[in-house]
């Protein structure tokens, strides 16, 4: 199986880590990554606040970057949502008979978790991590997707661990990408209910499937100095006891970290 990893802006641009972590993961299990240099924005956020046209062009290179590969594995739900859900509506706008087959004959778009569960049909990938973690399910992996507890299915699996439930884990926490610059208060709120339910959980490390989450409530559990880290699912899965990603010592390049525990936000 030829296996591609696609990274997001936000990864490559702000937590690389993540991307590294992905690849050592699918390697520990016996597979090949490649790295297409050619691919760049999946072209979500021009979407989503209406270019669609504007998007065309990210589409088009997107499809070409992960031509004949057989599947392609990202570690965001949301960029995988905006691939597999719309960019038939951008080829479709585009009106280039050309760009529509390149893109119905690209290859599938998996979330890391959908790729490990459902394709290769690993739940147990050899992961340690003596820390208590609690999941959060962001949005686009939750309601597009439909990932379900494929994420809590891995990191059950995974050696050492505390895994504790996060209250109202379903609900939003308030990033949506421009929504919070757009509306920053209702986002700020959002983030503090999420926050709450986090510190009520004890836990040290929060986790989920997307880095844009991770960096809006990591924010602010930094800013409170709750000493809560914030790591993605990757790097959790990633981690071993030879050679553990996130060390007692230093928080992951990833991880937000504060100095002291509030109970409140």
């Amino acid at each position: 199986m030829r296996i591609a990893l696609f990274i997001t802006c936000l990864n490559d641009t702000l937590f690389p880590a993540t991307g590294r972590a992905v690849v050592t993961l699918l390697e520990r299990l016996g597979h090949r990554v490649d790295f297409p240099p050619e691919q760049t924005c999946c072209g979500q956020m021009h979407f989503n606040t209406g270019y669609q046209r504007d998007c065309v062009p990210l589409v088009r290179r997107f499809a070409e970057a992960f031509a004949g590969y057989d599947a392609v594995v990202t570690p965001s739900g949301s960029c995988a949502a905006m691939v597999r859900e719309h960019h038939g509506r951008v080829a479709e706008v585009s009106g280039d008979d050309r760009l529509s087959t390149a893109v119905r004959a690209a290859p599938r778009v998996y979330e890391l978790s959908e790729f490990l569960v459902d394709v290769l049909a690993v739940t147990d990938v050899g992961a340690y991590f003596p820390h208590r973690v609690t999941y959060h399910p962001t949005c686009h992996s939750l309601r597009m997707l439909g990932v379900d507890d494929r994420p809590l299915t891995l990191l059950r699996a995974v050696r050492g661990i505390d895994l504790v439930e996060l209250g109202a884990a379903d609900q939003c926490c308030g990033f949506g990408g421009t929504f919070a610059l757009k509306n920053a208060d209702t986002s700020v709120a959002m983030c503090t209910d999420k926050v709450r339910h986090v510190l009520a959980t004890g836990a040290d490390v929060l986790c989920a499937g997307d880095n844009s989450c991770l960096m809006h409530i990591g924010g602010a559990l930094s800013r409170l100095r709750t000493g809560v880290n914030v790591m993605h699912l990757a790097e959790i899965l990633a981690s071993t006891e030879k050679a553990p990603v996130h060390g007692t010592a230093e928080p992951s390049p990833t991880s937000w970290r504060g100095t002291e525990r509030t109970k409140t936000p």
